[in-house]
């Protein structure tokens, strides 16, 4: 562990329990990261616990926590800071959203969905970003194409109502923090190899809704979650250092191609 590009530094990763967050999680702690994670699935995030300490590794898990209650980030944020006196990266990962044709869908099932990709970010933020200011730390926030481009095969209004704003958060936060010191960067991944992909692809096979963003992409695959968070570790180390309010489209680039 010795010697990796986030050595000694404390990071907070939301969403640990599977899919992307749990190879970030797996990619952080053999960086040397010392790792603060929490997810809601209890089961999921012990798997991770499990396989990373099967590794060799070792990783701080609180589940469940909801997220779309402040006070429940607020002590996840506080219990952190107690336990090792600094926070280093606010790592945004996790994500809830519902899907339904913008015609057809609630009113909850979009406050639902903004709660639990937008507001989630913002409350994050807002509760790690005191003690981010003091040592000069970074936010990486998880956006989606889904943010910058429309889809005719995919009724995802919502999500991408939620996503464009966490891009558009990102930013402003970004100019915000140039007086704290505090980086502010935004990932946002195209169709990858997570859980809910894998299941779409096993039900509907070739006619899969995502299947003509894939035929887009360089080699036509879902991507391999892996992907995303190497490029999060990037804007989370100190290689970063001069760089805050970017956007890096993981998505093997299909919002490239017409």
């Amino acid at each position: 562990m010795a010697g990796g590009r986030l050595e000694g530094k404390v990071v907070l990763l939301t969403g640990i329990g599977g899919g992307m967050g749990r190879e970030t999680a797996r990619l952080f702690v053999a960086e040397g990261a010392i790792l603060v994670g929490c997810d809601l699935d209890a089961d999921g995030a012990a798997e991770t616990v499990r396989l990373i300490e099967a590794g060799g590794g070792s990783i701080e898990s609180s589940a469940p926590v909801d997220l779309g209650n402040r006070e429940e980030i607020d002590a996840w944020v506080a219990g952190a800071f107690e336990r090792h006196g600094r926070i280093d990266v606010l790592y945004n990962n996790a994500s809830k959203p519902k899907f339904a044709p913008f015609a057809q869908m609630s009113g909850d099932d979009y406050r639902f969905t903004i709660q639990n990709e937008l507001d989630l970010v913002w409350d994050a933020c807002q509760a790690a970003w005191p003690h981010l200011a003091k040592v000069g730390g970074a936010i990486v926030n998880i956006g989606s194409v889904a943010g910058i481009q429309g889809a005719r095969a995919l009724p995802q209004a919502a999500h991408a109502a939620a996503k464009g704003a966490v891009i558009a958060l990102t930013r402003q936060l970004a100019a915000e923090g140039v007086a704290a010191g505090v980086r502010v960067n935004c990932v946002s991944p195209g169709v990858m190899g997570t859980p809910p992909v894998l299941a779409m692809f096993e039900e509907f096979g070739e006619n899969a809704p995502v299947a003509p963003i894939l035929e887009r992409t360089i080699d036509g695959k879902p991507g391999d979650p892996l992907a995303v968070a190497y490029a999060g570790l990037y804007l989370a180390s100190d290689e970063a250092k001069w760089v805050t309010g970017s956007h890096l489209v993981v998505d093997g680039g299909a919002h490239a191609v017409m």
